[in-house]
């Protein structure tokens, strides 16, 4: 892999998170908690258009973004798709530690100890995946771009 592959999957990444995220939509209302269910719609859209802009950026911008910083924002992607999955897991479970204020307005209860650690466990590290990520991302803007060669260093 190399930038530009790796950004291209950042992009697939990022469209396939959309496209599930609205085919999710339809399935929202069918669930134990809705409210819940809205949640993982929403993080499925709103984090594959984060990827969306991610890749492009690296795409098509000049930047010093190197091949490990690609790959944090490969394994922040993947660990994206563990949270919204939990996410859409979570509208059938009704955990609440994690997620109090959607769980409150949904009416749950809490999950099972062990679906309380997966939702935690899949948000806490996709939480850290994206600020990493995204602070690589800021940190190769800043810095000068090569003026010879290419940016897969």
């Amino acid at each position: 892999m190399n930038v530009r592959s790796g950004s291209r999957q950042l992009l697939i990444h990022g469209m396939v998170l959309v496209l599930v995220g609205l085919v999710w939509g339809l399935f929202v209302p069918g669930t134990p908690h809705p409210r819940l269910a809205l949640g993982a719609h929403i993080q499925f859209v709103t984090n594959g258009m984060l990827f969306i802009v991610l890749a492009t950026a690296l795409l098509a911008l000049p930047h010093s973004v190197g091949l490990k910083s690609v790959w944090v924002m490969v394994v922040a992607a993947w660990l994206t798709w563990t949270m919204a999955i939990s996410e859409v897991a979570n509208s059938w479970w009704g955990t609440s530690q994690m997620l109090s204020i959607a769980a409150s307005q949904a009416g749950a209860i809490g999950g099972e100890p062990w679906q309380e650690v997966v939702v935690k466990l899949t948000h806490i590290a996709a939480g850290l995946g994206l600020i990493i990520a995204w602070s690589l991302l800021v940190v190769g803007f800043l810095k000068q771009p090569p003026s010879t060669g290419s940016s897969d260093a």
